[in-house]
């Protein structure tokens, strides 16, 4: 069964609740994605499928080869599955994959910074701002000790490029999943800019909480 989706993040908005509460949600665009590809363990070692999304203006060669007749998509990811697909390549993957209160773990790129200092990238405190000390306010301080080690140990935290990395947000709560549409709205932020990537899982931790919800509807009915 295939357990994710790609999408596009539309923005952010906000939702009242039954209970009067207004809760900050984040729309994104779901889908339709095409199974464009099936691997299993006998012939790559491992089982997943290929999703297509968005429609790509232009492909060159390899790519148009790659994919047939199944259409031009801009953004192909693997979604890695336990057991050997029970799907055909041009499956139609949407929105209905999920159900409001289910959890899900979204990854994408997070906002691109530039080169960015020690006090904005890793929030130093910067130096002294007296004693003479002018010019050391958003300074990184010492890097390092003399002959021994002799050389700056590696991972220090310095000034470089900020952001830009692939990040996951964990176990956000869908709110609504609307298949006309194909939105999905879910609950908190996500990685990345408007109209960013965005690869939508379902949580493991979904599992441990239905197991959880279990054994209190069994104590309930013990007591």
């Amino acid at each position: 069964m295939i357990k994710g989706i790609l999408g596009r993040k539309i923005g952010m908005t906000q939702l009242f609740t039954k209970g009067g509460w207004v809760e900050a949600v984040t729309v994104v665009e779901a889908g339709p994605c095409a199974v464009t590809q099936i691997k299993t363990v006998a012939k790559e070692g491992y089982n997943a499928v290929q999703l297509g999304f968005r429609e790509a203006k232009r492909l060159n060669a390899s790519e148009k080869g790659h994919l047939g007749k199944l259409g031009l998509f801009k953004h192909l990811r693997e979604f890695r599955l336990d057991e050997t697909p029970d799907v055909e390549v041009g499956h139609r993957v949407d929105v209905t994959l999920f159900q409001p209160g289910d959890l899900v773990d979204v990854s994408g790129l997070s906002k691109g910074r530039g080169f960015a200092g020690v006090v904005k990238r890793h929030h130093f405190a910067g130096g002294p701002k007296t004693h003479g000390q002018s010019d050391r306010h958003r300074a990184p301080g010492a890097i390092g000790s003399g002959t021994t080690p002799g050389h700056i140990l590696k991972g220090l935290r310095m000034a470089g490029h900020m952001g830009n990395q692939r990040v996951t947000v964990k176990c956000l709560e869908v709110v609504k999943a609307d298949p006309d549409r194909n939105l999905l709205l879910l609950k908190g932020a996500v990685p990345g800019a408007k109209n960013g990537l965005l690869e939508i899982r379902k949580s493991k931790r979904q599992v441990v909480r239905k197991q959880e919800t279990a054994k209190q509807e069994t104590k309930k009915q013990g007591k």
